[in-house]
């Protein structure tokens, strides 16, 4: 295969040489690209990075939301943008779906793209470039990644609970689902990293407190910091509205830092599911690497982030180029 790199600069061609050689490396890549669509929509990137910056600029939570957009459109019949389609039966219309957001920066992207650039630009290599900006836009790494994604045509709702991480889960489920995706153990506790940015609702991790005989929430899970529960309890009484929510980083919210794994460290991971991997000997020594090292992180971030938005991808026949993304062709 012969690969031609255009260096406008030192460090972004030694960058881009680093992701094309990971790429290349893969045999499940052979139809994406870089710059795929610098020919038949040579603005596109472009398009799809103002409008994740625009949007995150009046709504800090936008990151955070594109960003899980992903993984729920990835671990579910690949990156197709499968998780966009609406109708009854669909994914988006899933329970363990409908807290997903980051919609409207989609829609968005995709109307101005099909002024400039009709039935070209896929809505899967908009979610998958919107989450890569969306990293972008709050302190994480920039980086290249392949497009050449095609839209899928199926959406089941039955799909879903089996191919997302519960919050709940121990480390051997959260394995055998990554391993699943053709991603490893490295990769799990890499992208686990999404959770320094983001929220989540109260009963996504209730399972850590009970309710007393007076309606008042205690702490079970003792893997959890006691002033940091304490905080939770406060946020989320017994009762809350299904519609609270907290951060699922509670020093650096909208950062996208590796304040995550410092807080793990520090016994105030959200999830159960969190908390694991630092109690766990697999994965606590990439954990305190993580910690103590952002530029190990992000340079992590980068290889984990190119597999995960890889997963069994749709191009040539395989799918389409949906001209509205809530809807198939």
């Amino acid at each position: 295969m012969k690969i031609t790199v255009s260096c406008p600069t030192p460090n972004r061609c030694t960058l881009l040489i680093l992701v094309l050689f990971s790429f290349a490396a893969s045999p499940l890549h052979a139809s994406l690209s870089i710059n795929f669509y610098a020919s038949s929509c040579p603005t596109a990137e472009l398009i799809v990075s103002n409008m994740v910056r625009s949007a995150s600029s009046s709504d800090p939570t936008i990151p955070g939301k594109l960003l899980r957009l992903l993984f729920h459109d990835c671990f579910v019949e690949g990156c197709d943008a499968s998780v966009l389609l609406q109708g009854n039966g669909t994914e988006r219309s899933d329970p363990a779906n409908t807290s997903l957001g980051g919609f409207s920066v989609i829609d968005s992207a995709k109307r101005v793209l099909e002024i400039f650039c009709p039935e070209t630009v896929s809505c899967a290599d908009i979610v998958a470039l919107a989450a890569r900006d969306a990293v972008v836009t709050a302190g994480g790494p920039a980086f290249e990644i392949p497009t050449g994604r095609r839209d899928g045509r199926i959406s089941d709702a039955a799909n879903v609970r089996s191919n997302i991480v519960d919050t709940s889960f121990t480390m051997i489920e959260m394995i055998r689902l990554f391993n699943s995706k053709g991603l490893s153990l490295d990769d799990l506790v890499t992208l686990s990293g999404a959770h320094t940015i983001g929220v989540a609702h109260c009963n996504a991790f209730s399972d850590r407190f009970q309710m007393d005989s007076k309606g008042n929430l205690t702490l079970i899970d003792t893997s959890l910091d006691n002033t940091y529960a304490k905080e939770l309890m406060k946020k989320c009484p017994s009762g809350s509205s299904e519609s609270k929510t907290v951060n699922n980083d509670p020093e650096t919210s909208f950062a996208f830092d590796n304040q995550y794994y410092i807080n793990l460290l520090g016994h105030k991971g959200l999830f159960q599911s969190d908390s694991v991997l630092v109690e766990d000997e697999r994965t606590s020594a990439r954990v305190e690497a993580f910690a103590n090292d952002q530029e190990t992180f992000f340079q992590s971030w980068r290889d984990s982030f190119l597999k995960l938005t890889t997963i069994g991808v749709k191009t040539d026949d395989e799918g389409e180029i949906r001209q509205s993304c809530s809807f198939a062709n």
